[in-house]
């Protein structure tokens, strides 16, 4: 959950660990600190709160140059945010930063304590450091490669050694970290948009490879400890496209990216008008052959689980069942070697997602990924992978992660339906064509900005939100509910219409602001009289809906009306309203947000 930056050059290693950490802010802001080599020694400035804070700090001290040092930002697991608890923890020879959770740290503390360390802080960290050290004989290697046989849990790390002033060594399991090259200078980092400021050019570590990062070069070594090439690659992204753009906040420009982030995704996998998954061995005989479904993730993709469910159900006539990653892993699921396990995660590095995706391929299911992040875990480890191509997503809150996901999930269920002929030909082109309109149809939503800005200046203070809605309508109403509590910490729920009388009615009041989404034509009646319902009891009620529908004048306070389009595929253009609603309330409410609070962008730990 937690960022990490690492740097060894001729830069002035404070001003880079800064910069990098500012890109990685988004993945904890508890606290933050740097562990600097000044001449032979290791400079250790942390403190808790913003990364503000950090950098007052370091302002004030006036400290001589460095040229190599380790930086972190936190969000807390083990120990409350605070200065004792923050990164770097170190001892008088070693210093590191942790990305992951040491589940056996209890018992590591109590062996440690016998050979005479003692503990000042909460966290698990400490224990590592304190392990490390008590490991470390000279050689940082073996001196690793003990200490990791003795630890259980996940870890991304960056470590140095007072012995070792011109050497960064770090070490991943289950936790992003990357190694960037440039030109007389190295780096290292949990995420790239850390690292686009000074190199494209990267590496991304396996699992349990350790790399040692020097100035002119940077090795890096298996688990046993046998040297290995990497593959560079080379990010696409430049670092505009990891800064705000103009925008007041990221979150805003992330939701005015869609159309060409969804534009990206869609056009390159179709050809002569028909979806194309263009994945090796994902093609029409396999597609034909699975008998069910499983589609698993946390939150946001999981929300676009459920609407690619609905689309391959009703095209491809396939049963599918969504499950959260977290529960999908512990409820001994029944899952056949016929069937397919779609995994869905920005980050490709949610850790019970992939945990999910590991119990799959255990039990000898084949896996499908689809992921933003290239060579991600769960990209690396999954059967098929399909990218999307969001680039960069830095609010806290998905947004442009949120469509790319869905329409891949619409072109897989178009291929799917027509590998297995539940579908004519020429309804899988004329589908296929309108997807590809998608980001045509996005844009005059995005000029609406103000009107929705209006409609949230009028619910701004409200404790309560209710949203409702049928079919796929259900499926935005609870993705348009997470994105308004997480952010703007409103406490919201999300019905499906029909269920409201079978008991959370009773919470309409007069007042009560209910949001009713209604773009779906075969149960737009019903829908409507569930609205009556609520608007009976007292309820304020904004409707969003197609142009043409026609919304009764007393049962809709307000009435958002999107262009019309297939029914199937409203999903994309509905959720950039509910999107900006959400973000307009928590600008109004004052809040963070780009950076909500209690949440991180990438969750990897349980």
């Amino acid at each position: 959950m937690c960022g990490i930056v690492g740097y060894i050059g001729s830069r002035e290693s404070t001003d880079v660990l800064m910069n990098g950490l500012e890109k990685l802010e988004y993945r904890g802001y508890d606290s933050a600190g740097v562990a600097l080599f000044i001449g032979d020694d290791i400079r250790v400035v942390k403190a808790e709160g913003r990364l503000a804070v950090l950098k007052n700090k370091l302002g004030g001290l006036n400290l001589p140059s460095s040229h190599c040092g380790i930086g972190h930002t936190r969000w807390a697991t083990h120990g409350a945010p605070s200065d004792v608890n923050s990164h770097p923890h170190s001892t008088p020879r070693v210093s590191l930063v942790h990305n992951g959770i040491i589940e056996n740290y209890a018992a590591l503390r109590e062996h440690l304590k016998k050979h005479g360390y003692e503990f000042c802080s909460e966290t698990d960290t400490e224990v590592l450091v304190k392990l490390l050290d008590h490991n470390y004989k000279g050689e940082p290697i073996d001196a690793l490669m003990k200490t990791l046989e003795q630890v259980r849990g996940s870890y991304g790390l960056a470590i140095i050694f007072k012995d070792f002033p011109d050497k960064i060594f770090s070490v991943r399991k289950e936790s992003p970290l990357i190694v960037g090259y440039g030109d007389g200078e190295n780096f290292l980092a949990s995420d790239i948009p850390a690292l686009l400021k000074y190199t494209r050019d990267y590496a991304i570590l396996d699992e349990g490879e350790i790399a040692v990062v020097s100035a002119d070069k940077i090795d890096v070594f298996n688990e046993f400890g046998h040297p290995v090439e990497k593959e560079h690659l080379t990010a696409s992204w430049d670092i505009e496209a990891a800064e705000k753009g103009g925008y007041q906040h990221f979150m805003l420009k992330e939701i005015h990216e869609q159309p060409d982030a969804l534009r990206q995704t869609i056009s390159p996998h179709v050809m002569d008008g028909l979806p194309c998954l263009g994945v090796d061995d994902l093609d029409d005989e396999f597609l034909a052959g699975i008998n069910n479904i499983h589609i698993v993730g946390c939150g946001t993709a999981m929300h676009a689980g459920m609407v690619g469910k609905t689309a391959i159900e009703k095209l491809a006539r396939v049963p599918a069942i969504v499950d959260i990653a977290s529960e999908f892993r512990y409820r001994d699921p029944i899952i056949a070697i016929n069937d397919l396990v779609i995994i869905i995660s920005q980050s490709g590095e949610t850790l019970d997602t992939l945990a999910a995706l590991k119990l799959a391929k255990s039990k000898g299911v084949k896996t499908l990924a689809i992921v933003n992040v290239l060579g991600s875990s769960i990209a690396r480890q999954a059967d098929y992978v399909i990218y999307t191509y969001a680039g960069p997503e830095i609010a806290v809150a998905s947004t442009k992660a949120y469509s790319v996901q869905m329409s891949v999930m619409y072109l897989f269920a178009l291929r799917l339906a027509y590998a297995r002929k539940t579908q004519d030909e020429e309804i899988i082109r004329y589908l296929t064509a309108d997807l590809q309109r998608i980001p045509t149809l996005i844009k005059p939503v995005l000029d609406e900005c103000d009107n929705i800005k209006y409609l949230a200046s009028q619910f701004m203070n409200s404790d309560d939100l209710f949203f409702m809605g049928r079919g796929f309508d259900y499926s935005l109403s609870l993705e348009g509910s997470l994105k308004l509590k997480e952010i703007s910490y409103i406490h919201s729920e999300a019905y499906a219409a029909g269920e409201l009388k079978h008991g959370t009615i009773s919470l309409i009041v007069d007042g009560t602001p209910v949001i009713a989404l209604a773009t779906q034509d075969n149960v737009f009646e019903k829908t409507m009289s569930n609205v009556k319902e609520v608007k009976t009891r007292g309820a304020r009620v904004i409707v969003f809906c197609k142009e043409s529908a026609n919304v009764p004048a007393d049962i809709a306070d307000f009435v958002v009306r999107l262009p019309e389009f297939e029914g199937i595929f409203m999903p994309l253009l509905l959720i950039v309203p509910l999107q900006l609603f959400a973000y307009y309330m928590s600008v109004l409410r004052g809040c963070d947000v780009d950076k909500p609070r209690n949440l991180a962008k990438s969750v990897t730990v349980e």
